[in-house]
């Protein structure tokens, strides 16, 4: 078969970390840190409160600056002018742990602001597709409340479509749950499902560890800084490598 024009670019990760180091003041976060995700893979990451995670996703949209090593995102290194281009942030959407809805806007204005602003969409363009999102995660009925009228949990989900509404190629969670009542966690943990079958690529910093392993392509497991150990989610929760992440599955699965 010949090589069609886009199959390097295909076979190249969508995002490549190569020795990045951060630190803050004295404290090493992350250590010699070298992954490759790639596009379409939904990978979980995990590891004890202070390892790096969160760090980590952070580099990838520029939140969070690394202090040496490269991080490539969709085939661009990252430097000063990438990070400054509104087009290149566009491309990947953050959901925090906390929903960061504005309190004074509707669900409606919430999630059109941004297309309209950074990607140039008309109203009636903006309005039409987070009508279908809202719809899609049972939020169809809540697009004129405020912020302040919704539960945690349709908060986070409105906070989910407000990302998708910029077409992201790459969704980033940082612990999107942690901040919920446990019986608001399983609605955002099914849209995130609904997403990962979509083909988006995700990269989920979570303690869900059920979610994990049902939809993580690939663990990457983190403790002190440093990646320990990067595998596939069936062999990471059955038979994991080291003893570091033997002794973390086995706290926070028989927890």
């Amino acid at each position: 078969m010949t090589a069609a024009a886009g199959t390097k670019d295909e076979a190249e990760p969508i995002i490549r970390f190569r020795s990045v180091d951060k630190h803050f003041g004295p404290l090493h976060v992350l250590k010699g840190v070298d992954l490759d995700v790639r596009a379409g893979a939904v990978v979980v990451v995990c590891g004890p409160s202070g390892s790096g995670k969160s760090t980590l996703l952070r580099c990838i949209n520029g939140l969070e600056r690394a202090q040496s090593g490269t991080i490539t995102v969709m085939g661009r290194t990252l430097d000063d002018r990438v990070l400054r281009s509104a087009d290149f942030r566009a491309e990947i959407g953050l959901v925090f742990q906390r929903f960061s809805l504005y309190p004074h806007m509707t669900v409606l204005r919430n999630l059109t602001f941004a297309p309209r602003k950074v990607r140039g969409e008309t109203r009636a363009q903006a309005e039409g597709r987070a009508r279908e999102l809202l719809e899609r995660v049972g939020l169809a009925d809540k697009i004129g409340a405020y912020p302040g009228e919704l539960s945690g949990g349709q908060q986070q989900r409105a906070a989910i479509v407000r990302a998708l509404l910029m077409n992201p190629r790459i969704m980033l969670f940082d612990e999107p749950t942690s901040a919920l009542d446990p019986e608001m966690i399983r609605e955002v943990l099914d849209v995130m499902r609904d997403l990962a079958r979509s083909g988006m690529t995700m990269i989920v910093v979570t303690h869900e560890m059920g979610f994990a392993r049902e939809v993580a392509d690939l663990v990457v497991f983190m403790d002190q800084g440093e990646i320990v150990e990067t595998a596939p989610a069936a062999s990471f929760f059955s038979h994991p490598a080291t003893e570091r992440a033997r002794k973390f599955l086995d706290k926070v699965l028989h927890h």
